[in-house]
């Protein structure tokens, strides 16, 4: 136990040294690595806010169902109950169906207007909820194979409107993504290879009397990895920040902007998660970045 103190505590002291013989080329490391995490976790704040707003629109999209004549909705609600992406069912009857299209025309004679007719020429509908979007054409298909069911109808344009939105954001945040974590390895990088040449005499005498590789180098990763720690921290604190600044200025909207902005709050797993993610992608940037920067001298 003690012998690996020991151990700890040398790696503890070598990686501070490095840190501060880095000098500002830290902080260029660090401020890359914060500005990456703090667009990504916007990015990935606001993809899980946008789905949960694109489940909210899809839960009120209704599909229509119409039923073939002679057909009650009372027989083909249970059997569409039972599918998994069903969230509600609500029946109106033909009966209810004429009231209130009589209603809407302005006609006061309901009586009439259907002895006129001869007979009310509505039929049963069912009106269903779907769980998000996504599921809605899918749902109609298997709703439409129901035996007694005559038609089904939802807004087609806008379910795939709504998806192609969510799709086209998630795609610009990966890239985003992708650019700016090739230049946070490339920083952290440049910046450990820095700290290493400056300890360059440090390295020749440590392989003299004996030290391994991964002896020599690792402090150099634990830099790195301090690198991703600092930025998550850092950019997680920003995040919460802005969101904070955000609430604050909305807080004097109108009451369907407060009740929009209180449906896309994150969950507490959500809120949990994502210090984790910061933290955890920040390290795997900074392992990453060191890495690379130590192979070259590793295999002299």
């Amino acid at each position: 136990m003690f012998k690996f103190l020991t151990k700890l505590d040398y790696l503890l002291k070598e990686t501070f040294v490095g840190l501060r013989r880095g000098g500002w080329m830290n902080w260029a490391a660090v401020s890359t690595v914060t500005v990456l995490l703090f667009l990504f976790g916007m990015s990935l704040q606001s993809s899980w806010q946008l789905e949960k707003l694109l489940n909210q629109f899809g839960s009120q999209l209704e599909l229509s169902v119409y039923l073939k004549p002679g057909v009650t909705a009372q027989v083909i609600a249970q059997q569409v109950t039972k599918i998994s992406d069903v969230v509600d069912v609500k029946s109106v009857t033909k009966e209810q169906a004429w009231e209130k299209l009589v209603q809407e025309l302005g006609i006061s004679d309901i009586e009439g207007a259907t002895a006129q007719l001869g007979n009310n020429p509505l039929v049963d509908e069912l009106r269903v909820k779907a769980s998000n979007s996504d599921v809605v054409p899918n749902l109609a298909m298997q709703i439409a194979r129901i035996r007694g069911v005559d038609i089904v109808q939802y807004v087609d344009e806008a379910v795939k409107r709504v998806t192609q939105l969510h799709q086209g954001l998630n795609w610009i945040s990966l890239s985003i993504t992708v650019i700016l974590t090739v230049t946070s390895i490339a920083v952290t990088t440049t910046t450990i290879r820095l700290i290493v040449m400056a300890r360059r005499q440090e390295i020749e005498i440590m392989q003299l009397v004996g030290a391994t590789k991964a002896w020599i180098y690792l402090p150099f990763i634990l830099q790195g990895i301090a690198f991703g720690l600092t930025g998550g921290l850092v950019s997680w604190s920003l995040i919460t920040l802005s969101d904070k600044f955000i609430g604050k200025l909305l807080a004097n909207q109108p009451e369907f902007i407060q009740f929009l902005t209180n449906g896309l709050q994150l969950s507490s797993t959500q809120t949990i998660l994502l210090p984790m993610i910061l933290i955890s992608f920040g390290s795997v940037v900074g392992v990453m970045g060191s890495l690379f920067a130590v192979q070259k001298f590793a295999k002299n």
